[in-house]
């Protein structure tokens, strides 16, 4: 219950900096438009997030003939805790590393390079799954998607803000009655900081 308690005040913290952000950005409009923005974000990387991972590092879906050793440790992992048995990809590269993805246990994936089934012995290899699995268990690929989408948005909206505090001046009559046209520049410039170290504070805490 803790870990589940401080992850959602962490994401919680992300959305309220995002909210923020859209304030010094855009007033009220800004919050909405942040807060739209979120949204569509979140959407994409609830069903999308998974394909995105696999492509990105070039992953190629695999049968048990092709990889039978993941795949047998993997489906007697998923037999004993009760999990449905997830996609199996490999990804070419002789880096060594595995990774989870996928929204829910029922739309899972695990990938292993070609480097970590070289490197590991059949009892490390099960390891690494069973903590692969852990994440599909506990849904953290999900929550870590929602607060990378989240922390991408606030950094998407401070650049914006930015650019447009510098094309449409700064220091007048206008900036003065919002507060100042710094304190707005500098919310631009640390709230992006603050949305990574939060981020990152996330994976961290359902990494453990």
């Amino acid at each position: 219950m803790g870990n589940t308690f401080k992850t959602a005040f962490l994401l919680t913290a992300l959305t309220l900096v995002l909210m923020f952000i859209g304030r010094a950005f855009g007033g009220q409009n800004g919050m909405v438009i942040a807060l739209v923005l979120a949204a569509v974000m979140n959407f994409v990387a609830y069903f999308f997030s998974d394909k995105i991972a696999l492509a990105t590092y070039r992953a190629q879906p695999v049968t048990r003939e092709e990889l039978p050793r993941a795949y047998e440790a993997v489906e007697r992992i998923t037999q004993k805790v009760g999990l449905p048995m997830p996609k199996m990809y490999v990804i070419p590269t002789d880096s060594p590393n595995a990774f989870a993805t996928g929204r829910n246990p029922q739309h899972a994936s695990v990938a292993v390079t070609r480097g970590i089934l070289n490197l590991l012995t059949d009892e490390e290899l099960e390891g690494v799954l069973a903590h692969e699995l852990g994440h599909v268990r506990n849904r953290d690929i999900l929550i870590s998607s929602i607060a990378a989408t989240i922390a991408g948005a606030i950094t998407m909206l401070a650049s914006m803000g930015r650019w447009a505090m510098i094309f449409g001046g700064m220091g007048g009559r206008d900036d003065r009655d919002r507060g100042g046209g710094l304190a707005a520049l500098f919310m631009l410039i640390v709230a992006p900081i603050a949305a990574t170290l939060i981020q990152l504070a996330v994976s961290r805490s359902r990494e453990y």
